[in-house]
């Protein structure tokens, strides 16, 4: 069994205090150790921040903004890089990333690139394991797909 990176357990804790009824104490730590990783700062390591601060965000149009910048850091995420921290591919992070980027459009009213959004998430769900998260995720986007049709 691989020891967990430092930066990703720091991650974590970080994030947990959100979980545990702290989410002004996480949105801070996220946002300290996002400021210390830099524009050139690993990829994964951005990707979970951007992410888990999306979270936090009482307004929509940050939220979204958060999760713009994760689906950016995602980009360069390597297969190799995803596989030694997560076990997974680095494709296996979009389809997750994408339905979170479709549902604050949709939140906004931009239909159209909550749709783009979910047909990306979709495009990629064969990348998602046959397991609790893999169907919560496809089917979150199912589900999303299915409502943004009835708004259409």
């Amino acid at each position: 069994m691989t020891t967990p990176e430092p930066m990703l357990v720091r991650i974590a804790a970080a994030t947990s205090l959100g979980s545990r009824g702290e989410p002004r104490a996480a949105e801070l730590e996220l946002t300290k150790i996002w400021d210390e990783l830099g524009d050139d700062g690993d990829p994964l390591h951005r990707c979970a921040v951007a992410h888990a601060l999306a979270d936090l965000q009482p307004e929509v149009r940050e939220e979204l903004a958060w999760d713009l910048r994760a689906l950016d850091a995602a980009a360069g995420i390597t297969d190799e890089r995803a596989a030694a921290a997560t076990g997974t591919a680095a494709r296996g992070f979009a389809p997750s990333l994408h339905l979170n980027v479709a549902e604050a459009y949709r939140k906004l009213g931009d239909l159209p690139s909550a749709r783009v959004h979910v047909d990306k998430g979709l495009a990629h769900v064969d990348a998602l394991e046959d397991d609790g998260y893999g169907r919560m995720i496809h089917g979150g986007l199912a589900r999303l797909s299915e409502r943004l049709a009835a708004d259409e």
